[in-house]
């Protein structure tokens, strides 16, 4: 039996280090071609010996003197993290008398079990159609509720201590809720109304198709991440607890919102990250790129915020929030919020560019530091100008009923970005902005100096085609017979 021996490598296929796989090396196992097997082969030693090598998947991509000092950085920080929500955790949310406005309000379950029509005249105080001016908006509801039809509907209580208890509602038809037999609403409940007016529909009931939303999303993307996808449910449940149990009641009780938003969010990038992207130093370096990169959002947020005076008192739910809680700081909660939501989109700049450079060193293990971060950030700046077009477009798209108004009022630029509605949107979306695209060299950077000076340390002796004298071997990693 003979073995074939597969030629050298042309000039322009980079080299690979003679190290990794020799002897009873780990071998990588990334970017092998079709026929490199299970990781488990036989290769001639160099002497002429017998060598045996197992890869079992990629290789610590570090020295042990740099992951010692990986560990130096992280370590002390992932324990003031967790010294952080050890003294800021809070005992539950504070309780308070409610005020039955807005999200503020005793709701309970119900069914809409029967629809009549009726004439809206009689449901009408006055019972009489308006003889006032009907150009305006109210004048022209008002006779269309005198020519139409409207709804009785009655509802069925299915939670609470009236559960089976019913009451009607008159739809009018122009309303923009209009209920149907059978439909799942929610209904608010003020205790010291009169009896017949204690109950009112407010919403209707979505639990079913976002269940369902749900439930179609997480199965996606188990059958594409497979284990990942899995990792990265798991992840996103552990950062929706920590949102619910940590920094919500924690901003509630007083603390400063800043810091809860720091360290709530600093917990949920070391465990989402390493969870879904292993315990490497590829994903150490991600996650110090993510630090470094919150910390300038941090620092130009409270700049900036501080500077336009922005109070983050602006709409009905902000101020029902101060109303009920004064002491807390609403501009603080602002800048939490900016910390927070940026922290989804850096995982992702940071994760990307340092895959890239470790992909990059592993197709080209000459490469310099230079050279990695010349390449890095030429892949970077694609991403860069998609990310700030993404988040752009995604804070005009959830202000567009805001900036429409603008619009309707013929309002000039100047005029619309100084209002403190839209110069909230404005700050929140160029500071972020400007912590992803610094995210994108400070990653890379860091990557390609980590690689760099493995490789530096790391290689001994010259660098050796891998096809020199090394048998092809077959898709088992056994030898090809002749």
């Amino acid at each position: 039996m003979t073995t074939t021996q597969q030629p050298s490598f042309p000039p322009s296929e980079p080299p690979r280090r003679r190290g990794s796989d020799d002897g009873h090396g780990h071998g990588s196992g990334e970017g092998r071609g079709p026929d490199a097997g299970d990781g488990h082969g036989h290769s001639p030693a160099p002497g002429g010996g017998h060598g045996h090598s197992h890869s079992h998947g990629p290789a610590a991509p570090v020295s042990k003197r740099l992951r010692k000092v990986i560990a130096a950085v992280l370590i002390p920080f992932a324990a003031a993290v967790a010294v952080g929500l050890v003294v800021l955790w809070p005992g539950g949310t504070p309780a308070h008398e409610r005020t039955g406005v807005g999200f503020d309000r005793q709701t309970q379950q119900a069914t809409v079990t029967k629809i009549d029509k009726v004439d809206c005249k009689s449901v009408n105080a006055s019972g009489q159609a308006p003889a006032g001016d009907t150009s305006t908006a109210e004048g022209s509801s008002a006779r269309q509720r005198a020519k139409s039809d409207c709804k009785k509907a009655t509802v069925r209580i299915d939670t609470g201590k009236d559960e089976g208890r019913t009451f009607t509602e008159i739809v009018q038809p122009d309303q923009t809720r209009q209920l149907e037999q059978g439909e799942k609403v929610v209904v608010a409940y003020e205790p010291s109304a009169p009896k017949d007016l204690q109950y009112s529909v407010t919403d209707a009931n979505r639990k079913l198709p976002l269940t369902l939303l749900a439930g179609i999303f997480a199965v996606v993307v188990v059958v594409v991440g497979r284990m990942r996808g899995v990792m990265a449910l798991i992840a996103l449940a552990i950062s929706f607890m920590i949102l619910n149990f940590f920094i919500l009641p924690a901003i509630l009780q007083g603390s400063n919102p800043l810091i809860v938003a720091v360290v709530g969010s600093s917990a949920i990038m070391l465990i989402a990250l390493y969870m879904c992207h292993g315990l490497s130093a590829r994903t150490s370096v991600a996650v110090v790129g993510t630090l470094l990169s919150l910390v300038l959002i941090g620092i130009l947020g409270s700049v900036f915020i501080d500077w336009a005076v922005l109070t983050g008192n602006t709409d009905d739910s902000t101020g029902l929030i101060h109303g009920l809680y004064p002491s807390i700081d609403m501009s603080g909660l602002l800048l939490a919020g900016v910390i927070i939501g940026s922290l989804g989109v850096l995982d992702d700049v940071t994760v990307t560019q340092t895959s890239a450079v470790w992909e990059l060193h592993e197709a080209n293990p000459t490469m310099g530091r230079r050279g990695l971060y010349r390449a890095g950030i030429r892949i970077g700046r694609d991403h860069i100008a998609s990310v700030v077009n993404t988040l752009v477009l995604a804070y005009a798209g959830a202000a567009l009923p805001l900036l429409l108004l603008f619009s309707i009022a013929q309002s000039s630029v100047g005029t619309v970005a100084n209002s403190e509605l839209v110069a909230e949107e404005i700050v929140r979306t160029l500071v972020g902005s400007i912590g992803l695209v610094a995210a994108v060299p400070v990653t890379t950077a860091l990557a390609a100096l980590v690689v760099a000076a493995d490789r530096e340390g790391s290689v001994a002796g010259p660098v050796e085609p891998v096809g020199a004298g090394t048998p092809a071997r077959s898709g088992k990693g056994r030898r090809r017979k002749r």
